[in-house]
């Protein structure tokens, strides 16, 4: 009967240190996991930041284009019709005009700009939402992690356990391997 008590001593001890190295692989592996994670939540940042790039970009060239129609298509038109009309364009109502369709525009891209810089903001906050996600999934895959070693740990100490009990019952390591 001593050759089957040591090996059910052994087996106790060698499946407790078997589920303590199970958990920690697995351990490693959620947390490899939520790194890769994070590391795409990361990758969106940068995607954020070339999205920004192309909307300021966009923005400039819309101003750019936004100034060349307007010269030729209103302040032409109305200096065109006023000259054909036979008004002096140097005072009165072809300057009032002039001046009004000036401040109209100057407006219409100042809300423009308004607009670009809310979403620029709202990048900024989605780049910001990203970063706390990644390390949240950092925080989460640790969390996972030590709740994996310390499962391994009770699972060891609990084979441990049952095979000090097993040995005391069996009344002793000498009783075992007699």
């Amino acid at each position: 009967m001593s050759i089957f008590a040591a090996i059910s001593l052994g087996a106790q001890l060698i499946g407790g240190v078997q589920s303590r190295n199970a958990a920690n692989r697995a351990a490693k592996r959620a947390q490899q996991a939520a790194e890769f994670n994070a590391s795409i939540i990361e990758r969106d940042i940068d995607l954020l930041e070339r999205q920004r790039g192309i909307i300021n970009a966009n923005f400039l060239v819309q101003q750019e284009r936004a100034e060349q129609e307007f010269e030729r298509d209103v302040q032409a038109v109305a200096r065109s019709g006023f000259a054909y009309g036979g008004f002096d364009m140097s005072q009165g109502t072809p300057m009032e005009v002039l001046r009004n369709n000036a401040r109209e525009f100057e407006y219409q891209k100042s809300v423009e700009r308004f607009n670009n810089q809310i979403t620029n903001l709202q990048i900024t906050d989605a780049q910001e939402e990203a970063e706390l996600n990644a390390q949240l999934a950092r925080m989460e895959g640790g969390a996972t992690a030590a709740g994996l070693r310390a499962q391994g740990t009770r699972s060891l100490i609990s084979s441990l356990g049952q095979a000090a009990q097993f040995t005391y019952q069996a009344g002793g390591l000498k009783e075992i391997f007699k």
